[in-house]
Parts: C-alpha cells; sequence; structure tokens
C-alpha cells in the first residue's frame, strides 16, 4: 500500500511537470519582451537552471509589480512546488517500505 501511494505522488509530480512545462515557457517570454531588465538579471541558461528556478520559486518575479506576469508565473510556481514535493514525498514512501520489508 505505501508503494501505491508513492507512485499516486510521482503521478502527482508528472501532473505539476505538464503544468510547468506549459507555464513557465509562457512567463518567460513575457520577461523577454516585458521585463528585460529582470530577465537579464537571471542566469543564461534560463529553463532549468538551479539559479532561476529559486528565483521563481522564492516569488522573484512579484518585484515587477506585473499582474500578467504574475498570472504565468504563479501557476508555474506551484506546479514546480508540486514536482517538488510529489517526488520528495514518493522518494521518503520508498525508502519507507525499502526499510520495512
Amino acid at each position: 500500500m505505501v508503494l501505491f501511494f508513492a507512485l499516486v505522488f510521482v503521478a502527482l509530480a508528472i501532473a505539476g511537470a505538464t503544468a510547468f512545462v506549459i507555464f513557465w515557457p509562457l512567463a518567460l517570454v513575457h520577461l523577454r519582451d516585458r521585463q528585460p531588465d529582470m530577465l537579464a538579471a537571471l542566469s543564461s541558461p534560463r529553463f532549468i537552471h538551479p539559479v532561476t528556478l529559486w528565483w521563481l520559486l522564492d516569488g522573484g518575479y512579484r518585484s515587477a509589480k506585473d499582474r500578467n506576469l504574475d498570472g504565468l508565473a504563479t501557476p508555474a510556481r506551484v506546479s514546480l512546488a508540486t514536482i517538488l514535493i510529489g517526488l520528495f514525498t514518493a522518494g521518503i514512501l520508498w525508502l519507507w517500505s525499502a526499510a520495512s520489508s
């Protein structure tokens, strides 16, 4: 049963990855078009660079005071958090099932 719940959390992470792939590129294009100074402050490979992802998780986009950017970056932030929480929880449950067998 524990492995079933681990698999459910992996599915949750996959759903988060799907949403992330939709919203994060849209947010980056919005940054490119409307906030070039903020985009220049981010690291060079912007899509999956750890510094950029931490900037997204930290909510660094809020300093732009752009409601359209908030509307694109907030779902990307939630989906990134969903990916991380889902994979972390699945890993903990997998370790728990391995230790109890």
